[in-house]
């Protein structure tokens, strides 16, 4: 027989938000230097500007996997052809030339 009580048993949903406080972060010298000085020239805390930058950071990734999702899904569906890796190259160096062609001075 379990018991309501024991430790990661739970009979209704928790509500409770768990929330990393504190996590060590391991910089590069040179790295570390730069934050600091970005900090004493800003008058904000080192930490503050390390959670604001990871933040965003995350944001930027989900974004991505966002459009990398979408984009497979199109190409899965038949909404979008796929293209093959040289022939996109080739048509892509075919119009730089034509473009430089139109620029150059005759």
């Amino acid at each position: 027989m379990l018991d309501a009580t024991w430790p990661g048993f739970s009979l209704t949903e928790s509500r409770q938000v768990l929330r990393l406080t504190r996590m060590e972060v391991h910089l590069k010298p040179e790295t570390e230097s730069r934050l600091n000085e970005l900090a004493a020239k800003s008058g904000r805390p080192a930490d503050e500007l390390v959670e604001e930058a990871m933040a965003a950071y995350l944001i930027e990734v989900a974004e991505v996997r966002n459009t990398l999702d979408s984009r497979y899904d199109d190409v899965q569906s038949g909404r979008v052809k796929p293209i093959e890796g040289e022939a996109f190259f080739e048509d892509l160096r075919r119009r730089e030339n034509a473009l430089l062609k139109r620029r150059s001075p005759k």
